[in-house]
């Protein structure tokens, strides 16, 4: 192949992908870096200050008591029983880098059989790991939201056995992560795709101009760290997290039966077919619905004009996927 061939397909290879990447996604948006992940934590406290709403078992106080000996007071279980006080579980997500002194929400949840925890306050309680370390400790005043709402009957009243403390936990303890692994970082795709993959890897190479960019997998993408940025890791992790593409995705319908829903992304394509269904009749025929193209979009719009239900609408789809005309994944919840 001659040098003058070989620089046509390399340019024609450029404008495509410029086009596909041109109106993207920020791979921030759509990847995160190995080793910058979530944890969850969790605790079992005990929410006081209640009017009467709380358990009416002996767990709570019989923690309360042992609770008050660390200050020198001793009480009995029957001493302290009352329905004023609830056994709850805490839980909260803790993200990644979050150092000492930072805060975070918690939701507080009913053990017992407390009816409400309205007006009620979290008293210390340690946030566990998985490893079974102390991350966090929460207390303060649990919020049910606003008020109950009687006046519609299209408004859901509160769940009161669950409610939040935003800011609620204090991080003792950093989470320990690493990003950077034999000079590299890795980066994994939120929904694996293996075009998207080769997208992502093949968009750093070109913002760097070199190549340091692999994909592995179709979620994982292998970057080189250049020398240049040997001693500023986080410059280049924002060069690398702002790099957009155009993310790829298997064409797919989403049918809600229930609420006659139905989504779809992109122009999801119909082979020909003739439909009569009912007094419906339509027909695609060389790729084409009425002189348009033969989109699933184009067929609910035809449908819709002469006047299909959205039942009718999915039964119809349904009936496609069925026969192998519609070009794309059906899920049906």
């Amino acid at each position: 192949m001659s040098i003058k061939r070989r620089l046509k397909i390399l340019a024609l290879l450029a404008l495509v992908f410029f086009i596909c990447t041109a109106f993207g996604a920020r791979l921030k948006d759509i990847a995160v870096f190995r080793g910058a992940r979530d944890n969850q934590l969790f605790g079992v406290g005990i929410v006081v200050g209640l009017a009467g709403t709380g358990d009416s078992g002996s767990a709570p106080s019989t923690l309360v008591a042992n609770m008050l000996k660390n200050f020198g007071i001793n009480l009995t279980v029957s001493d302290l029983k009352s329905k004023n006080t609830a056994l709850v579980m805490v839980v909260a997500d803790i993200p990644a880098f979050y150092k000492e002194g930072m805060r975070l929400d918690v939701v507080v949840s009913a053990l017992g059989d407390a009816k409400t925890l309205e007006g009620g306050v979290l008293l210390q309680t340690p946030l566990y790991g998985a490893d079974g370390n102390v991350y966090a400790v929460a207390q303060g005043n649990v919020s049910l939201g606003g008020a109950d709402v009687k006046s519609s009957i299209n408004l859901q009243s509160r769940f009161k056995t669950v409610g939040y403390i935003p800011g609620g936990a204090i991080v003792e303890r950093e989470i320990p992560s690493s990003l950077v692994e034999n000079d590299s970082v890795t980066i994994h795709l939120n929904q694996p795709d293996i075009t998207t993959a080769a997208r992502a890897a093949q968009a750093i190479n070109l913002k760097f101009d070199r190549e340091i960019a692999r994909a592995v997998d179709p979620a994982t993408i292998r970057v080189k760290i250049p020398e240049v940025f040997e001693n500023d890791l986080i410059t280049f992790l924002s060069i690398v997290e702002s790099v957009e593409l155009a993310p790829d995705a298997v064409a797919k319908v989403v049918i809600n039966e229930r609420t006659g829903t139905v989504i779809f992304g992109g122009n999801v394509e119909l082979n020909d077919f003739t439909l009569s269904y009912g007094s419906f009749n339509i027909s695609v025929t060389a790729g084409m619905i009425e002189d348009k193209n033969a989109t699933i979009e184009n067929l609910i719009a035809a449908l819709k004009a002469l006047g299909a239900t959205p039942q009718d609408i999915i039964a119809i789809i349904e009936t496609l996927a069925e026969g192998g005309i519609l070009h794309a994944q059906v899920v049906t919840m």
